[in-house]
């Protein structure tokens, strides 16, 4: 097994024995094996051989077996060229979950998020809230995860793994600032984007006197709890986490703090909406400008239910347009997806929606989108992304496989990222025609020839998933490789891909070995 496997094992066996309130000592006498060797193999230092794992499976009843060979890299093999048919749900955000998980922290009280989804980049979080001592539990036979904080949060115990693989770590130093003078946090991973300043986090939290030191792949945080906002805070970035770390650090400072220049996103106002359930009072939701009455304690039991994902819903109308297909995409929210449809229309795109109904937070207004497969044409002005309610940076990637099935040339820009035009690229292994232009703009020229190939999974989640849904389109088979990033923000794609009728298996190369 190479060494990021041994640590990822190692830290599942930890979390296993913890929770089964044992001893190293004392799973070593069920094993067979010395406390030391339990200690090592906890840290990933110990070869393990499959004999040893079975018996920590017993041991623990726990998948530990199932958790190894899930290291192996996962891959798709796509069967292309057919048509979809049926209707399919919009899963709730990923955005959203991540904010309110963050957000938890903030309470005392039991947190149950109703119907989140069971997506990588949540699996990450719980880990890490798990390792400094979070209790999570999925409820039975749903997709509620119910949330129990401990008396006094540990960071000494953090697992490091997990966190080095998200970039949801930045979103803990708001949170924790309220628990801590002085902590450390793992530095951020997550996609592969290119340089992302974490500056315009620390400028927000600096008015409440927050100051780290970044050096040996850590945050080195301190904070002056006499240090009070003074004036409205203004984000030199209108970003959405870094509104969200804002409204962490304000939601439990006793006064007034306004924010200006905030993200107004879909995943900021389910944020919103989470913390004025927890008591506290947010004024000029869905606007640039916020008004906090913070609160010095939460401990209340609450519930909450994150909307639906605007980014899965154009992922969804983007596979129906590269097979030609009728389908019915149900839950859409309609608010963050109006500019994305309207520059579609003008592309050529056909659909039929529904009257409007509300999203179980009690505020989200949802459609249900019927697709017209039709011709399309490239639009007359280029492509590009804008802070909501702009076409979201986050749909823009998906418009490269749709301008591919479009007579003419697209430009698309994104002015945002340093890398995710390149991945773009990827498409040309395909059939389609893409030149990149700068390391910010791609040209592409439809229609494409669709392909088969084999392709190495892009390292970001939204070009991952632009390159399998161009896949759909190809006549034949193709295989996309390692797609851990996709399996990071969509819940069972290929399952609920091929209940509408495509052609999509996840495979291993290899069988676990030892």
């Amino acid at each position: 097994m190479v060494q990021q496997q041994l640590v990822r094992i190692g830290s599942t066996i930890r979390d296993a024995r913890l929770e089964r309130g044992l001893t190293q000592s004392a799973l070593a006498a069920q094993v067979g094996t010395s406390q030391s060797a339990v200690a090592r193999i906890e840290q990933g230092g110990q070869n393990l051989s499959m004999e040893m794992l079975t018996k920590i499976s017993k041991a623990l009843d726990s998948e530990i077996i199932t958790v190894a060979s899930s290291n192996l890299p996962l891959n798709m093999r796509i069967e292309g060229g057919k048509q979809l048919s049926g209707s399919i749900d919009v899963r709730t955000s990923k955005n959203a979950a991540v904010a309110c998980l963050c957000a938890a922290m903030l309470n005392k009280g039991r947190t149950t998020l109703r119907n989140l989804a069971r997506i990588e980049e949540v699996n990450r979080i719980t880990e890490v809230l798990n390792s400094i001592g979070v209790k999570t539990r999925w409820l039975p036979d749903s997709s509620d995860l119910e949330i129990t904080p401990p008396e006094k949060i540990d960071l000494s115990t953090i697992d490091e793994v997990a966190a080095r693989r998200t970039r949801t770590i930045l979103m803990f130093l708001g949170p924790l600032m309220h628990e801590f003078d002085t902590f450390e946090l793992p530095n951020a991973g997550g996609c592969d984007l290119g340089a992302r300043t974490v500056e315009p986090h620390l400028h927000a939290l600096r008015a409440f006197g927050m100051s780290v030191e970044a050096s040996n792949g850590y945050y080195h945080v301190s904070v002056d709890n006499s240090v009070r906002p003074t004036k409205p805070i203004v984000l030199i970035e209108r970003g959405d986490t870094v509104t969200e770390n804002a409204l962490f650090a304000a939601a439990r400072y006793e006064g007034k703090t306004i924010i200006r220049n905030a993200s107004s996103n879909y995943m900021v106002q389910d944020l919103c909406f989470f913390l004025r359930e927890l008591g506290v009072s947010i004024e000029g939701v869905g606007t640039t400008t916020l008004e906090i009455q913070g609160v010095g304690e939460i401990n209340k039991d609450i519930e909450y239910f994150p909307s639906e994902d605007p980014i899965e819903a154009m992922s969804l109308v983007a596979a129906a347009i590269v097979t030609k297909s009728e389908i019915t995409i149900k839950r859409v929210p309609i608010e963050f997806m109006e500019i994305e449809l309207a520059i579609l229309e003008e592309m050529g795109f056909r659909y039929e929606i529904t009257e409007e109904y509300t999203s179980a937070n009690g505020k989200t207004r949802l459609v249900d989108l019927t697709t017209k497969p039709g011709p399309l044409k490239a639009p007359t002005d280029k492509i590009h992304p804008l802070p909501f309610p702009g076409l979201n940076i986050d749909n823009l990637p998906f418009f490269a496989v749709i301008a591919a099935c479009a007579e003419g040339q697209t430009l698309i820009h994104d002015w945002v990222y340093e890398n995710r035009a390149i991945y773009l690229n990827e498409l040309t292994k395909i059939g389609a025609t893409v030149h990149l232009m700068d390391p910010h703009r791609v040209m592409i020229e439809g229609p494409a020839k669709w392909r088969a190939a084999e392709v190495m999974c892009p390292p970001a989640l939204r070009p991952g998933v632009v390159i399998l849904l161009g896949m759909l389109a190809c006549p034949g088979t193709s295989i996309l490789r390692n797609i851990y990033v996709i399996n990071r923000g969509y819940e069972e794609l290929d399952e609920r891909l091929n209940a509408l009728g495509a052609d999509i298996t996840s495979f291993r190369d290899d069988e676990f070995s030892n």
